[in-house]
């Protein structure tokens, strides 16, 4: 590890430390004891920075036994041996301080916290859900222990209590949780709709909607169960209300808008909507998608007009790549390579690139995630609409 890593680890370490010896040096202690004390700080420290951990934990948790305020520094520990992936020997040190007989309420709920957060981090999840729903129980740091519950439950896909938590979350500290709520359900839905339970599916995605009124990802699934039910006209009104409250969704939901257009027989309505989404909405998705349709319904030259006059004003690898198929249709053997190698670099430039990026990590994927495998965040992962856009 850089020192500068080292630095940043040590600091909420050293605080605790300095917090300490500051508060010990407004009391009458002997002298004795406070240089007894302050040594084993410094030995400690000394063990850490030369990366010896071991060592480290039996200097601290020897000064724990000499001083009950001094276990405000060994939970600090406890959280940077975690912060550097050495979660064994943070979970020894929480539970050595659980052994203590000296700790008050506050410091025994907070080395529980940590030992939940250490269990969390090392994977073992049902004894970190068993610490978190002691607390609750307890009425002890609730909507903390809450929050680590939920994001158990969204780990091991129980949606349910996932669910169940979420809602006591909101209704225990006021913040909003429809959101996440709604994906749960729409997780339900599609497990319920993939053992066939339709109807069970369909009732999901109403509480969905009741949860998160704009929540797109239940319109879309909603729309999918009209379409498998046979009525286009109903899935074509649920997937045009997915795009209206996220248009960023559109590239997951045209093709099935329109073929339930053309189950309907609607191309005017077809055109309407994507000529008015084109209209307000930057992505490469629409354009392609009304370029195909001006081609169905005017001839592949116009359609290839189109394309060419709206990638002037909105460049897109996947355009390109468009426009060169379909350039390669009519061309000549003189210009057939040029427009063959464009499609292909174009081709390599889209299998490299990310196609969407989180807005709040920053993590970037190929494909479309509802839930941002690397931060965990619902909804967040949108289409990017510069050159490499969907």
């Amino acid at each position: 590890m850089s020192e500068l890593g080292l630095f940043w680890l040590l600091l909420p370490v050293v605080a605790a430390a300095s917090w300490y010896f500051a508060r010990r040096g407004t009391e009458l202690i002997s002298g004795a004891r406070v240089d007894r004390l302050s040594s084993g700080y410094f030995r400690g420290l000394s063990h850490l920075l030369n990366e010896e951990p071991d060592k480290a934990i039996e200097v601290f948790l020897s000064i724990a036994e000499l001083d009950q305020e001094a276990v405000e520094t060994q939970l600090a520990l406890g959280s940077l041996f975690r912060r550097r992936g050495e979660v064994g020997r943070a979970i020894r040190l929480h539970q050595d301080l659980l052994k203590r007989d000296n700790l008050s309420k506050a410091q025994k709920t907070a080395a529980l916290f940590e030992l939940g957060e250490d269990y969390m981090r090392a994977g073992l999840l049902d004894r970190s859900e068993g610490l978190f729903a002691d607390l609750v129980a307890a009425g002890i740091d609730t909507d903390e222990a809450l929050g680590r519950l939920v994001t158990i439950y969204e780990s091991e896909r129980d949606w349910v209590k996932a669910i169940d938590h979420a809602e006591r979350l909101e209704q225990l500290t006021g913040r909003p949780q429809g959101a996440a709520v709604a994906h749960y359900r729409c997780e339900l839905s599609e497990r319920a709709r993939n053992k066939g339970h339709l109807e069970l599916a369909r009732e999901e995605l109403e509480l969905a909607l009741k949860a998160d009124p704009s929540c797109a990802r239940a319109e879309i699934l909603l729309g999918n169960l009209e379409r498998q039910a046979g009525d286009h006209a109903r899935a074509a009104r649920a997937y045009e209300r997915a795009a209206r409250v996220d248009p960023d969704v559109l590239s997951l939901l045209l093709p099935d808008l329109l073929s339930c257009y053309r189950e309907l027989g609607d191309n005017e309505r077809a055109r309407e909507f994507l000529t008015d989404v084109t209209a307000r909405y930057p992505g490469i998705a629409p354009v392609l998608a009304l370029a195909q349709e001006i081609e169905r319904n005017e001839g592949e030259h116009a359609g290839e007009l189109f394309l060419a006059r709206e990638l002037r004003r909105h460049p897109s690898v996947p355009g390109l790549r468009r426009l060169a198929e379909i350039g390669l249709r009519h061309t000549n053997e003189e210009t057939r390579p040029v427009l063959a190698a464009i499609a292909e670099v174009s081709e390599r430039m889209l299998d490299q690139g990310a196609g969407y990026r989180c807005k709040r990590c920053g993590f970037g994927a190929r494909g479309h995630h509802w839930q941002c495998p690397s931060c965990k965040s619902w909804d967040t992962l949108k289409p990017q609409h510069r050159l490499l856009g969907e």
